[in-house]
């Protein structure tokens, strides 16, 4: 899969922009807050309808617009694809495949595959467990569509239910509804659950080699799945934390309290490690990304990476480059003495300064 080319409409700061991408490595360089990450941003949220960023839609569209646009064209297996991407303030995002309106969008995961990877992903070790989630379900929701179906739904009832634990202070009587809202919890939270368990699992296969190269093999990485609650015992689990719940307002455990921890030479590194072995570690994970959506999707990812070659150090940089020299990469930066350095071969170079990208120089 790659992508032949992107149009933005009134996007962050471009008002109208139209390029074309190469097969290889695309460079776009230029200096800080000029518009360089907002490139690779769009490209993410028309493969996946979000912004890697958690940013809305109203914050995404172009100051003083109502709405903007992505078009982004793209083959996969010899077949072209045209993804529509419409913004609006106070609706719904449209989304289009080919001219064609989707509804879910489960309906556009599969078709671009995407792993985008920047310098806040280097914190993911060190982090709150939000991110780490966050990082889990991302992956998940372009290896399998039903997981972003089961995800949704347990998120619809979590707030449910915590809306309602809330409403109990009021009123009591409704205490006798939180059965209901708690079959359908289990149900939806079993199924991630074991889904988390499942990728983890796959997830070390990679991981392990990865971390060992990256580290001249001094070092062994294991990751490790840490739910708030096994699957076989969540239904349980939610009796017993009832009456706490009802007093905090909130429900305590479930898939949106779950965590990973990293464990290297049996340390565990989010508390312990370094910053060099919690960045080695975040490294490793970025590129197990590349080689999960190969073994699972039987396809290659388009890879983002925003500005990460200035975070790494020598090793590292060369470590990255020679594992990427076979995908679609775009990559933004503030000069191009790095690749220069390692004797990268570059396929297209995009030059962006306020806004505006000159053309590329081949």
């Amino acid at each position: 899969m790659y992508i032949e080319s992107i149009e933005l409409k009134n996007f962050r700061n471009y008002q109208d922009l139209q390029l074309g991408l190469d097969k290889g490595t695309n460079i776009f360089y230029g200096d800080n807050a000029q518009g360089k990450t907002n490139i690779l941003e769009s490209v993410y949220i028309c493969g996946t309808t979000k912004s890697h960023k958690g940013s809305k839609d109203k914050e995404i569209i172009r100051f003083g617009e109502d709405e903007s646009h992505i078009r982004m064209m793209l083959k996969k297996d010899g077949i072209s694809y045209k993804i529509d991407m419409h913004l609006r303030k106070n609706k719904a995002k449209g989304v289009a495949i080919n001219g064609l309106p989707i509804k879910k969008a489960r309906e556009l995961f599969g078709i671009v595959n995407l792993v985008f990877f920047s310098p806040e992903d280097l914190n993911i070790i060190k982090n709150g467990p939000g991110e780490r989630r966050r990082f889990i379900d991302l992956e998940l929701c372009q290896l399998d569509n039903i997981y972003l179906t089961d995800l949704s739904g347990y998120n619809h009832i979590l707030n449910q239910r915590n809306r309602l634990l809330k409403d109990l202070y009021m009123n009591p009587s409704l205490k006798e509804t939180l059965d209901i809202w708690d079959l359908q919890m289990v149900q939806y939270g079993k199924k991630i659950i074991d889904k988390r368990s499942e990728f983890i699992r796959d997830l070390n296969e990679v991981i392990q080699g990865i971390h060992r190269n990256l580290t001249g093999g001094e070092e062994h990485i294991e990751v490790l799945y840490e739910p708030s609650s096994d699957a076989d015992c969540f239904e349980e689990t939610l009796k017993h934390n009832r009456e706490r719940d009802i007093k905090m307002k909130m429900t305590s455990a479930g898939p949106h309290r779950d965590d990973l921890s990293f464990v290297v030479n049996g340390i565990d590194i989010r508390k312990y490690g370094s910053q060099g072995q919690q960045r080695t570690a975040a490294l490793s994970l970025k590129l197990s990304e590349i080689y999960l959506v190969k073994q699972k999707i039987k396809d290659t990812p388009v890879l983002l990476l925003d500005d990460v070659l200035s975070e790494l150090d020598s090793n590292r940089q060369t470590y990255l480059l020679d594992s990427i020299h076979d995908i679609q990469t775009l990559i933004t930066c503030t000069g191009l003495d790095d690749f220069v350095s390692h004797q990268f071969h570059i396929n297209k170079v995009f030059r962006v300064v306020r806004g505006e990208v000159f053309n590329p120089v081949n």
